[in-house]
């Protein structure tokens, strides 16, 4: 099993390589002002969330991100609890890849 933080770098070219689920824990609110494009939305705050991820495939790779790192960090523990093989987390957020001018969807 693999759960660890990756740098946003690392992250965009694991988003390229397309074998990934791209999970993005924010708000809808959050999500609307501006996402990375494919990334599914499972707000980390719905009372659902544990459940909502837990009906996710576990031995598919998963990327997360949020804002800054920290909800995602906690959803990558958690999916690594639930029996996921591998999580790897936006370490600096949706905040680093801005930073980066990498694009984003709204």
């Amino acid at each position: 099993m693999n759960h660890q933080d990756i740098n946003t770098s690392s992250f965009r070219q694991m988003i390229e390589e397309d074998s990934f689920v791209l999970i993005d824990v924010r708000t809808l609110e959050e999500y609307s002002e501006g996402h990375i494009k494919g990334a599914v939305n499972l707000d980390f705050y719905k009372t659902t969330f544990e459940d909502d991820i837990d009906e996710l495939d576990k031995r598919k790779r998963y990327l997360v991100y949020c804002r800054s790192g920290n909800r995602s960090r906690q959803a990558m523990y958690l999916m690594r609890d639930l029996g996921f093989e591998e999580v790897y987390n936006l370490s600096d957020g949706i905040i680093s890849w801005n930073e980066n001018n990498y694009p984003v969807e709204r």
